[in-house]
């Protein structure tokens, strides 16, 4: 992870943040495609090998030294493909991968099966049938806006000086609610994080957070302390991508969709330091 200590930026904590973020983005991109192609080739090569000493071993007795790198190369084809296996299961989002459960199309068709159902090619509106990108993209944001649009003006109002009937926190309560961030209650609520969850536009998602929290806490820890000072500018972390679920099989119509919202880990982590807090004095 040295891309991320090499990536000097002068200006503020978020300004830092995110162009470290971005960097290692960019890093993580080109190591991967590097390594899924040296895997495949690895593969490749190591199976040809097998087929080569097992024909061997079919004619005349292996030595000792081939007998050996016939193991060797068994324990290496059993770490990719169980590599590739972890692969399959991210994107299938399967939870009840065993040791013993082989690479089988099964995953395969699974994983792609899923990412088919999160495309939408036509929807039905009374008894229009919408098409196309761009239909489809304007039929969906006005039914979520008329959906999630202002409400009417309230009348209601709320004397904030009647306090009588409601319980106050005490000054020592305030002191802990209103006190600096620590890295022991940023880190608790870091590894409180459920893993394995979908991340939000920027890509990382907790684990990141968990394996990699000595490398990042600094740049982290500033950010707390902009946020407790009032200076982060917290709009930069808070925003998401929405995602449509289908609530049955086969849905035809808008209302058939459930919308959720991937937001970054990075903003979760505010909201969830600030949950820790609350929660011991509510």
């Amino acid at each position: 992870m040295d891309v991320w200590n090499s990536t000097l930026v002068d200006g503020s904590p978020i300004e830092r943040w995110q162009a470290k973020i971005r960097r290692l983005r960019q890093y993580l991109r080109g190591w991967a495609k590097s390594v899924s192609g040296a895997y495949k080739k690895e593969k490749i090569a190591i199976l040809n090998k097998l087929d080569e000493l097992d024909k061997k071993a079919e004619i005349t007795a292996l030595s000792e030294g081939e007998l050996d790198l016939k193991h060797v190369l068994n324990e290496r084809l059993a770490e990719l493909l169980r590599e590739e296996e972890i692969k399959w299961y991210q994107r299938a989002k399967v939870k009840h991968l065993l040791e013993c459960d082989a690479n089988t199309k099964y995953y395969h068709l699974l994983a792609n099966g899923r990412h088919r159902k999160t495309r939408i090619f036509q929807l039905e509106d009374e008894n229009n049938i919408i098409t196309g990108d761009a239909q489809l993209k304007e039929h969906i944001t006005s039914y979520y806006k008329n959906l999630f649009g202002p409400s009417p003006n309230s009348h209601i109002m709320l004397d904030e000086s009647q306090t009588d009937d409601i319980p106050q926190v005490s000054q020592l309560e305030n002191e802990y609610l209103i006190d600096t961030f620590s890295q022991e209650e940023v880190r608790a609520a870091i590894f409180q994080m459920e893993h394995n969850k979908a991340p939000g536009p920027d890509g990382f998602p907790p684990e990141f957070y968990q394996i990699f929290w000595n490398l990042i806490k600094d740049d982290l820890m500033a950010l707390f302390m902009d946020f407790h000072q009032g200076n982060l500018p917290l709009n930069r972390l808070n925003f998401g991508t929405i995602i449509l679920l289908p609530k049955k099989k086969d849905a035809k119509v808008i209302r058939q969709y459930m919308p959720i919202c991937l937001l970054n880990v990075s903003f979760k982590i505010f909201t969830k330091v600030a949950t820790n807090r609350l929660s011991t004095i509510a």
